[in-house]
């Protein structure tokens, strides 16, 4: 079943929150690098969610290479773990760190040579867990008008109900299209 919509982002540069099932996560988060792929732009991850290693093994089961997207790894360090060199990788020491996830984003849009780009944030929940709720709020703001800013689409994957009622009233405003896993469910 194919859980994300149509994303069109070979021609706009809309931003939309996919709401999932809690063991949907991941399946949406592969298929949407697959849409992303298919537009021919160049995904972008956020990772809160899993450490890059997870992710290069799990794209590449589904052949799709690291040398097709690039990473900012907000769990790596956080769990432990350690860094492994790569130009496709950046790394931050944990998911709170905010200012460290704001100069990754703005450093990596800046140096990824594909000219278009798409953000994908792979759990807006995950976010939640590390940091008080208005700070999120406040991130998520300027990643998103970094985004408009910048004409780059984006996708922010989240936990249906793992949002705060009024992140999600926040988000709705912020983000062009919001999608539910039981809309999907409906219409697939």
């Amino acid at each position: 079943m194919d859980l994300v919509p149509d994303l069109n982002l070979a021609t706009d540069t809309r931003l939309y929150l996919l709401l999932s099932a809690p063991h949907d996560i991941n399946a949406m988060n592969l298929q949407v690098i697959k849409k992303i792929l298919a537009s021919q732009c160049t995904p972008l991850i956020i990772s809160l969610n899993q450490p890059s290693q997870v992710l290069v093994k799990s794209y590449a089961k589904e052949g799709i290479a690291l040398d097709q997207y690039y990473v900012i790894d907000a769990v790596t360090q956080y769990s432990g773990g350690s860094p492994l060199p790569n130009e496709h990788i950046r790394y931050v020491h944990h998911p709170a760190d905010l200012t460290g996830l704001g100069i990754a984003i703005t450093e990596s849009l800046h140096h990824i040579p594909s000219r278009r780009i798409c953000i994908i944030f792979d759990s807006v929940s995950m976010l939640l867990i590390h940091i008080p709720s208005a700070s999120a709020s406040k991130f998520l703001h300027f990643v998103i008008n970094k985004l408009k800013i910048s004409e780059i689409s984006g996708v922010f994957l989240c936990v249906e109900n793992g949002l705060d009622p009024s992140i999600l009233a926040q988000m709705e405003a912020f983000v062009d299209k919001i999608v539910s896993y039981d809309d999907l469910k409906r219409s697939s």
